[in-house]
């Protein structure tokens, strides 16, 4: 089984994850952010992966350090999960339509951490949510995962749209990028022999 747990405590939060990347899309999550856990279980959901997730923040202040702490762990556990990557596909894109908005993403796990990032998000919060964490969670998702994550918004004006449409296809891209390649199970996916 490809799974990993991470435990962080810092003076800011104290998180708690799990993570099987063969699973079946069942969350069950609680971050003290009410917006990142509706966004996580759509993650979980339409990834297919098992999360279970507790973060205990001090969202008194504002949501900046539970949002980019829990990026941290859970690419972290992305990381663990995979170990040395063998017989995985590497790469994987989705272009999912919500509505009026599409979004586009593109990973590889390739050992090298990058983002790049065009989201055009018109207003700066969702109910409550600063819309500007999306993209922290991120840029600490990927340096931890050690993965390239193109995020890109081909259409789109509502800000909720564009959010919910990305962790959907983010979490896509990264299913069809962890998934065993048959013909490949023993195989490293780079010609270095190394990811």
């Amino acid at each position: 089984m490809r799974n990993a747990t991470v435990n962080r405590s810092t003076s800011e939060t104290k998180i708690s994850l799990a993570l099987e990347l063969d699973g079946t899309g069942k969350a069950e999550i609680n971050t003290g952010v009410g917006f990142l856990d509706h966004m996580l279980t759509l993650f979980a959901k339409h990834g297919r992966f098992d999360l279970t997730l507790t973060c205990e923040g001090d969202t008194d202040v504002d949501d900046h350090h539970s949002v980019e702490d829990i990026g941290i762990c859970l690419g972290t556990a992305f990381a663990n999960a995979l170990s040395d990557k063998r017989g995985i596909c590497r790469y994987g894109s989705m272009i999912l339509p919500m509505d009026e908005t599409l979004i586009l993403s593109s990973v590889d796990l390739s050992g090298r951490a990058y983002l790049g990032y065009a989201l055009e998000i018109p207003t700066e919060k969702v109910g409550t949510f600063d819309t500007e964490l999306v993209k922290e969670f991120f840029l600490a998702f990927v340096r931890q995962a050690a993965c390239t994550l193109h995020i890109r918004q081909l259409a789109g004006e509502n800000s909720h749209h564009i959010i919910e449409g990305t962790f959907k296809s983010v979490a896509r891209a990264l299913r069809a990028a962890v998934a065993i390649d048959t013909a490949a199970q023993n195989e490293i996916p780079s010609t270095k022999g190394v990811l």
